[in-house]
């Protein structure tokens, strides 16, 4: 999981601290991309990043590489990196394998594990409602991965939590400003909190309805585009 970040949309001129900056250079470009702010299909310069985050060369080249390895970059010999541009083809292969995944994964959960192994993601959902209600983005997406994630990992498989983690990085939420800015970011945020409660009731049922509706978002509302009736 990552550590929860200061409020507020990463600022283009953020300087980052003198600690672990090839993560920290890592997690801003990583934001950058999902929040859509680096356009995708435009060649970025990894001299000019480096100027923006207040870093050397070397911690932003390093982090690139890792983000060309999770499939959130291309890296263009000589010139810098560049964002794919994804189709509607490539939201809908994401949605359908997330939900593969991550539905059945989550009926799991609510049908054996531990309650009181689930009972604190009750609060950071409840952290992620309000950072969704005033609209702080960075930390709403922070909230979101700990909160996902953080729940497959109650099931001990690390190689579920790479793959839905790398899905996660390739999709966009270029949506989520707009949802912010009109103030409808909050029922995003609430869906976590019925997500939970239906698994601390054991609802196996109710779990998959509601965790297959809340990932319908990510090649919809999220993403920016129209969300069908399906």
């Amino acid at each position: 999981m990552t550590t929860s970040r200061p409020a507020g949309a990463p600022a283009r001129d953020a300087q980052l601290k003198s600690v672990s900056l090839r993560q920290q250079a890592r997690e801003a470009l990583r934001t950058r991309i999902v929040l859509g702010q680096i356009e995708p299909g435009q060649v970025e310069s990894v001299i000019n990043v480096a100027s923006e985050l207040g870093v050397s060369i070397t911690p932003v080249r390093e982090a690139v590489m890792d983000l060309a390895n999770l499939g959130m970059v291309e890296i263009i010999r000589n010139r810098g990196f560049r964002v794919p541009v994804l189709t509607d083809h490539d939201l809908e292969e994401i949605f359908r394998l997330r939900t593969m995944l991550e539905v059945p994964a989550m009926v799991e959960l609510a049908e054996s594990v531990d309650r009181a192994s689930v009972a604190g993601f009750r609060q950071l959902a409840e952290q992620l409602t309000g950072a969704a209600r005033v609209g702080d983005l960075v930390p709403f997406l922070d909230l979101d991965r700990q909160f996902h994630l953080g729940l497959l990992e109650l099931l001990g498989n690390r190689r579920l939590v790479a793959m839905v983690g790398q899905l996660r990085d390739q999709a966009r939420m270029e949506g989520l400003q707009k949802l912010a800015d009109q103030g409808e970011l909050t029922q995003s945020g609430e869906e976590h909190v019925a997500i939970v409660e239906a698994v601390l009731s054991g609802d196996a049922e109710l779990t998959a309805e509601l965790m297959r509706k809340h990932l319908t978002h990510s090649r919809g509302i999220w993403a920016g585009r129209t969300e069908g009736n399906g």
